[in-house]
């Protein structure tokens, strides 16, 4: 597979750096600019004192906030709507760019925070806020505007036009990752994923630069409750790229932090198949999340999430039951991931054009003329979406996946018979890196 990432390079907001690493799509994942911080502390309410100039929210279709969300931060692409209509009694502001209670690494001053290639709809009463006290950015919206936006929003027609190709090349990436072969063949795990009464255990080769591990099923108990998420035996520096296969996917959890320094900066959650994803839980979940489906609908309602959240499809960030204050915070993705194709070179890229004043208000027509991806259903679902991207995923002889199996109470994917499949490849990234770097 060819993932053709040289044209998307200039569309990220900043010159993309030369990788060490095969990078994500048009330079997505690392922190940009010249005010990245050294390290990034875990989420806090410190003074803001660093900036990244990098897309960390990343939506193909339409972006939804309900019920009690509360941030988003970090710049912020939606090529659909943005509609927010949060429930009655909880707080009435959604703040994009810079968070309350995050990395505190937003994007600089005066950039964008939010660009929104349909309408911009907050609802009577609600506000949505791209400042906090000397930190402020803007709001950028195509279609039309309802609704109160602090600081007032710009209205410019072609404002997503720099990032709309990006939707495919994060499905074809998607796909590499899990599949090796540009059709059905799974990328080789290199580790274990077991369950032991209320957690899960993803457990590494200790040798392995990139470990790989594979998922046939939801992150939850039994009965749909929480589980804890444990890495071990995963070499320091190692990127962890978990691909999560099915067509619908929920992940329910209580995951804090990781032991590991850094891992979190190298953990990527992938879901090339799933038209459905479902995350919730009272966790800090920790890693990267890339949805390759363009037809597909994610519903986040975890308490945090750290890490990059790319998505070909619509987002829902809402609240479970009576809970409230639900963030997504900013955090690099720096890992190293199967090579996709051609890196970016490093292109200039344009800067944000300059803010006009608005003049008014536009009431938004019934219809959008032009809005990219599915709305989430908002009552009862409707038919299960169907994949915009598939490729022809032929069953195994047996009908049965390679090196999958049970025991007893737990069920195990991978291990010592897929290790050794991906030895070569492991020596061959490794020299690749050192080239690279050298």
């Amino acid at each position: 597979m060819a993932v053709t990432v040289a044209a998307a390079a200039a569309m990220v907001g900043a010159i993309a750096p030369t990788a060490a690493a095969d990078p994500l799509p048009g330079g997505l994942g690392p922190c940009l600019g010249d005010g990245c911080p050294p390290a990034w502390q875990d989420p806090n309410n410190m003074p803001v004192t660093h900036h990244d100039s990098n897309i960390n929210i990343y939506v193909g279709g339409d972006y939804l906030v309900r019920e009690a969300a509360a941030e988003a931060e970090g710049k912020i692409v939606t090529l659909g709507r943005f509609d927010m209509s949060k429930r009655a009694g909880a707080s009435q502001i959604y703040n994009v760019g810079v968070a309350g209670v995050g990395s505190r690494v937003p994007p600089p001053n005066g950039s964008d925070y939010l660009t929104v290639g349909g309408d911009l709809s907050i609802a009577t009463g609600e506000r949505l806020l791209a400042e906090e006290g000397l930190n402020h950015g803007v709001v950028r919206y195509a279609q039309n505007l309802t609704g109160t936006v602090i600081p007032d929003a710009v209205h410019e027609a072609g404002a997503t036009a720099p990032y709309t190709a990006l939707r495919d090349q994060l499905t074809a990436a998607s796909h590499c990752y899990a599949y090796d072969d540009d059709q059905d063949h799974r990328r080789p795990a290199t580790g274990t994923v077991q369950r032991d009464g209320s957690e899960t255990y993803f457990t590494g080769d200790d040798t392995s630069a990139l470990q790989v591990f594979a998922l046939d099923a939801d992150l939850a108990t039994e009965s749909g409750g929480q589980e804890g998420i444990v890495f071990r035996h995963v070499p320091d520096g190692a990127t962890v790229l978990v691909n999560v296969y099915g067509s619908a996917r929920n992940i329910s959890t209580y995951m804090d932090s990781l032991p590991q320094s850094g891992l979190r900066e190298r953990l990527m959650w992938n879901f090339p198949d799933a038209t459905e994803v479902g995350l919730k839980g009272t966790g800090q979940f920790q890693g990267s999340v890339l949805i390759g489906q363009r037809s597909s609908v994610a519903t986040l309602m975890l308490s945090g999430t750290n890490g990059r959240f790319y998505t070909a499809g619509s987002l829902t960030h809402t609240s479970e039951g009576e809970s409230g204050g639900q963030e997504m915070h900013a955090y690099p993705f720096d890992g190293d991931l199967p090579d996709c194709g051609e890196e970016p070179s490093p292109t200039p890229t344009p800067t944000d054009s300059p803010t006009p004043t608005p003049t008014e208000t536009v009431t938004p027509t019934p219809t959008p003329t032009d809005t990219p991806g599915p709305a989430p259903s908002e009552s009862t679902p409707g038919p299960r979406p169907t994949p915009t991207h598939s490729w022809p995923h032929r069953p195994h002889p047996g009908g049965e996946l390679p090196n999958t199996g049970s025991r007893g109470g737990e069920w195990v994917i991978g291990g010592i018979a897929a290790a050794l499949l991906v030895a070569g490849s492991a020596a061959t990234l490794m020299a690749r890196r050192t080239r690279r770097r050298g």
